[in-house]
């Protein structure tokens, strides 16, 4: 069954843009080799179809209108896209230049994020990496549209979207518990039970690493004194810091949080885990790059980094 819709034709397009971006009718007709009342004419239909004017006079010069800039923006990344296919296309088994569009969850460990993306600047050809981190929501819509290749993620893409996209399972990590210096001495003695009535500042329980942290305290029996929760792991490393409370850290960012803010290890929830995935919109990852980065991960998480007591000491 044929669903009805409205096409956008893409001359129409080319030439406002064109006229857009040159800043004149004259200028359009210059570059696109097109005289000037064709591409006034055609400009006029696309208006006509999307009920709205494009243009405003400003003098002898065309200024946009609210609608046309949106449309501009639109058109910009449209033409952009359809040259990345072409160079793509032409350009496969060379050193031409090629966009990698990553999105990285909030969450992810960013020593781990440096670890994984280091493949992508080794590569033979040329590869710009387009770094976006946000909420994982957020990031998987722009991965349904196509706007990034891959998502580095805690947790597998669930839900509605999940028809729609395919998680691959990089591996996992233990967790760690740690706190500032002082803290960390005080609640190593007799881990885990120390940890009973201890300050806490811990992940979100709405999180994967939040609720597989609340499971381990549960199965170890322990019901630590917690002080907040946060979605924003920043903060809650920066309180920790201050001594605030002890917090829980996947061992693969353990080398993180010690360089950056001092902290020690309590000792290690070995039940405890938090997974990270890949998640892409092709059941087979095919994009030569994000094939580089999928294996770092995997090699990165096969050994993980080992969490020394004594760090700081």
């Amino acid at each position: 069954m044929l669903i009805s819709m409205e096409w956008l034709n893409y001359h129409h397009l080319l030439y406002f843009w064109t006229v857009a971006r040159e800043g004149s009718l004259r200028a359009a007709s210059e570059k696109l080799h097109v005289s000037q009342p064709s591409i006034s004419a055609q400009i006029k239909v696309l208006e006509e179809s999307l009920g709205e004017r494009l243009f405003r006079r400003e003098g002898r010069s065309r200024g946009l209108t609210e609608t046309g800039r949106l449309v501009l923006g639109y058109a910009d990344e449209i033409f952009t896209l359809g040259q990345e296919l072409m160079s793509s296309i032409k350009g496969r088994g060379t050193d031409r230049m090629g966009r990698l569009h990553v999105g990285v969850v909030d969450s992810f460990p960013k020593l781990l994020t440096n670890q994984i993306l280091q493949p992508v600047f080794a590569m033979k050809a040329h590869v710009q990496l387009i770094c976006r981190e946000g909420k994982l929501g957020d990031l998987l819509a722009q991965l349904v549209v196509h706007r990034l290749d891959v998502v580095l993620a805690d947790e597998p893409a669930t839900g509605l979207l999940k028809s729609r996209l395919f998680n691959h399972r990089l591996g996992e990590s233990t967790v760690t518990l740690c706190a500032a210096p002082d803290l960390a001495r005080v609640l190593r003695r007799s881990f885990p039970k120390s940890l009973h009535d201890a300050p806490a500042l811990l992940p979100s329980s709405n999180s994967s690493f939040g609720r597989a942290v609340v499971r381990w305290f549960e199965n170890t029996r322990v019901q630590p004194r917690v002080l907040a929760e946060f979605e924003d792991l920043a903060l809650m490393k920066a309180l920790a810091a201050d001594g605030k409370g002890f917090i829980a850290v996947p061992t693969a960012a353990m080398e993180e949080v010690h360089a950056h803010y001092g902290f020690e290890v309590i000792g290690v929830a070995g039940r405890a885990r938090e997974q990270f995935y890949a998640i892409t919109a092709e059941r087979r990852i095919t994009h030569p790059a994000v094939n580089a980065l999928t294996a770092a991960a995997e090699t990165v998480l096969l050994n993980p980094f080992q969490p020394s007591r004594k760090r700081g000491k």
